[in-house]
């Protein structure tokens, strides 16, 4: 059994391999941007954002604009079947073709991403900007959609959300948050070795950077908890789970005083937490928080404790 499942692994982790070298291998080609109506300078400079996104997102053979420039020349394209013409003259394996076109205020983006052999579209997409200045965040969310070839949409990660996308939805534009979790707290050992478990109710104050959140919650566990955490994002998509940690005060609160040379146990004490979770809608003005933890609080007691809660930021 242990052989299979060995076997397994080796041939998953050989697919990712075989599956990036593959991706790796193609040639890609970035066609002129088309457009009618918005001046060339405007157009010239998403054009520049898009090439230097795709690269630095590790679009290695993403041809240049030198080598383009020479077989096409000032040709500009306006539809789909004029690009796959000049990427076929380039030999690439893939292009990826714009237009952008004024519709009063707002600027219409179309893009689309083609496999040259088959001349399928693996990416047909629109989205809109709002000004001339929204455009830099959108060739950046366009430049990921084509990256990993994942619709508009599905590319957005915060700090990267457009204007529309903030006036016709939740989208997040606030790095602070204010949110409450419940859940149970599971004793391991102190707790008047009572280990049932017990509910929890939290409130937080958080405020968050692109990689990391750091915040401060009030809790009700056992007695009141108080503390500072921080924790650290893996991701800016709207799926993102995180590790961290917490340091505070919990107030514990004990059944019974019991006296040891005229002195009470204290059942109170610093507390460090150790967590990870999940964070759902992490794009949005709202977040759906999934939090694992372990606390230790360092009191007479030796009050350890696992703590499950979910909530909303």
């Amino acid at each position: 059994m242990k052989k299979i499942i060995l076997l397994l692994c080796l041939f998953f982790i050989s697919g990712i391999g075989f599956s990036q070298a593959r991706t790796d291998s193609l040639y890609y080609v970035l066609i002129p941007f088309y457009s009618v109506g918005l001046d060339e300078m405007s157009v010239m400079t998403s054009e520049s954002i898009l090439r230097m996104e795709l690269e630095k997102l590790g679009i290695k053979n993403l041809m240049s604009e030198q080598k383009s420039v020479s077989v096409i020349g000032k040709e500009k394209c306006s539809n789909t079947e004029c690009a796959i013409a000049l990427a076929e003259q380039l030999n690439a394996d893939r292009v990826i073709f714009c237009r952008l076109n004024p519709l009063g205020e707002k600027i219409i983006v179309q893009y689309y991403l083609i496999d040259v052999k088959s001349k399928s579209n693996l990416l047909m997409e629109q989205t809109t900007a709002n000004s001339l200045e929204d455009l830099e965040n959108v060739m950046k969310r366009v430049a990921k959609s084509i990256s990993s070839v994942k619709t508009f949409s599905e590319s957005a990660e915060v700090g990267r959300i457009i204007e529309t996308e903030t006036f016709e939805s939740l989208r997040r534009s606030s790095k602070y948050n204010f949110g409450i979790t419940f859940g149970y707290l599971f004793p391991q050992t102190g707790y008047d070795n009572d280990f049932d478990k017990t509910f929890v109710f939290n409130t937080h104050f958080d405020y968050e950077l692109p990689e990391y959140a750091i915040g401060l919650m009030f809790g009700l566990r056992r007695g009141f908890a108080a503390n500072i955490y921080g924790n650290y994002l893996f991701s800016k998509t709207d799926f993102c789970p995180y590790v961290g940690g917490s340091f505070g005060f919990h107030w514990v609160t004990h059944n019974a005083v019991i006296y040891y040379s005229n002195d009470k146990k204290s059942s109170d004490g610093f507390e460090i937490g150790f967590a990870s979770g999940l964070r759902l809608f992490h794009t949005y003005d709202f977040q759906v928080v999934l939090n694992l933890e372990y606390i230790i609080t360092f009191n007479d007691y030796n009050d350890k404790a696992v703590v499950f809660t979910i909530g909303i930021l």
